[in-house]
């Protein structure tokens, strides 16, 4: 049931995921909370990931979710206080906040709207929708080249090391969730097909390497 769900957000305290799943649930959008563990991904140069507490919903209940998320955030622009620090920012860092929306709370990103429209910059739909596409293709984008880790791993996997096998399976298999649901893989065809191989590698030198062992011990 689980694979049904991706992540929706990343908190840093349980308190405010408490209440989004509150919020979420209030319209009928089930969710699950889990502790964003770092996984073997990190090992091999993709995107640092801080320890923080994700949110997971269906992907069909994005759209829906966001619209919630944001119709909140709208509610509470009128009760800001003229010293918060996105006041400060300049237009260009505004419209970073518009384009990379899935670094900032809903809050900042309608802020953000609302600042600009008030210097008299034009925001609408169109501009948002432009802004939020090409976020995705940046972020559906493989990871670096691998070629550090496929050579470690060929090494480890020729040797019947364990590891080389581990390596492999992570390069072939590895996906990452962009902001609207949508899974991915994380690194480029190339390099997931050198994660397969090493993968098969591994599977036929280490059970060789582990009994050539233990005939050795004997």
């Amino acid at each position: 049931m689980d694979k049904e769900y991706s992540i929706f957000r990343k908190f840093s305290t349980l308190e405010q995921v408490k209440e989004v799943e509150a919020l979420l649930s209030k319209e009928g959008i089930d969710s699950i909370i889990a502790d964003n563990v770092p996984s073997v991904d990190a090992m091999f140069g993709a995107s640092s990931l801080n320890n923080k507490i994700e949110i997971r919903i269906k992907q069909s209940d994005f759209k829906k979710a966001e619209e919630i998320l944001e119709q909140q955030a709208e509610n509470l622009l009128n009760d800001i206080d003229k010293d918060y620090y996105l006041f400060e920012f300049t237009n260009e860092e505004l419209y970073e906040i518009l384009l990379k929306a899935d670094e900032w709370n809903e809050f900042d990103y309608k802020l953000a709207q609302k600042i600009l429209e008030d210097r008299g910059k034009s925001i609408d739909e169109e501009l948002l929708n432009s802004l939020k596409t090409e976020r995705l293709k940046q972020l559906a984008k493989p990871e670096g080249n691998q070629k550090p880790w496929i050579v470690v791993g060929y090494i480890f996997a020729i040797m019947g090391g364990f590891l080389g096998l581990i390596i492999g399976y992570f390069l072939w298999t590895s996906k990452k969730t962009l902001p609207n649901g949508q899974k991915v893989y994380s690194y480029s065809e190339k390099d997931r097909k050198h994660g397969k191989y090493l993968f098969y590698i591994g599977i036929i030198f280490f059970p060789i390497f582990f009994l050539i062992r233990f005939l050795y011990l004997l």
